[in-house]
């Protein structure tokens, strides 16, 4: 064989490693990207799932200050005039 041959040789042999690489590559980028779409979404499920426990909590947290409890009657008192000045200021837009 000569030497432009075993080049030639060479040359196809590396040209077949780069594409078998090039193709092992390019499905795992569309492994990584499938992986990266399920986890957004798998993210954003729990972003509205906390959002809906933070309502909740908050929701829990006004009921226990209305409750009423001897502890926390500053804090009742504190939210019902909150209410109250809110309320006041959406009639007042009302009567406008």
């Amino acid at each position: 064989m000569s030497a432009i041959e075993k080049s030639v040789d060479l040359l196809e042999d590396k040209l077949k490693k780069l594409l078998e690489r090039y193709i092992f590559l390019k499905e795992e980028n569309e492994i990584l990207l499938n992986s990266i779409s399920n986890l957004q979404q798998l993210n954003a499920q729990y972003d509205r799932d906390l959002f809906q426990v933070r309502e909740k909590y908050d929701l829990l947290k006004f009921a226990k200050t209305i409750d009423g409890s001897i502890e926390n009657s500053k804090e009742t008192k504190q939210k019902i005039n909150a209410l109250v000045r809110e309320i006041d200021k959406c009639i007042v837009l009302l009567n406008q």
